[in-house]
């Protein structure tokens, strides 16, 4: 199964609530954050929900 790594990119600051809850659940906390995660349809869900505020490199 492919993984996928996220970056995050653009502040949490001004973000809605359950934004800010989605890039916690991914382990983002701070700009500049990446995580490794599966590349499955939680995943995606997740990446869809706040991909104004991520970049994404498949690995």
């Amino acid at each position: 199964m492919a993984d996928v790594k996220i970056k995050l990119t653009k502040s949490l600051i001004g973000a809605k609530k359950d934004q800010i809850a989605t890039a916690h659940s991914l382990g983002l906390r701070k700009i500049g954050n990446t995580t490794i995660q599966p590349d499955n349809a939680q995943t995606q869900g997740k990446i869809k929900k706040i991909c104004h505020l991520v970049t994404i490199v498949e690995e």
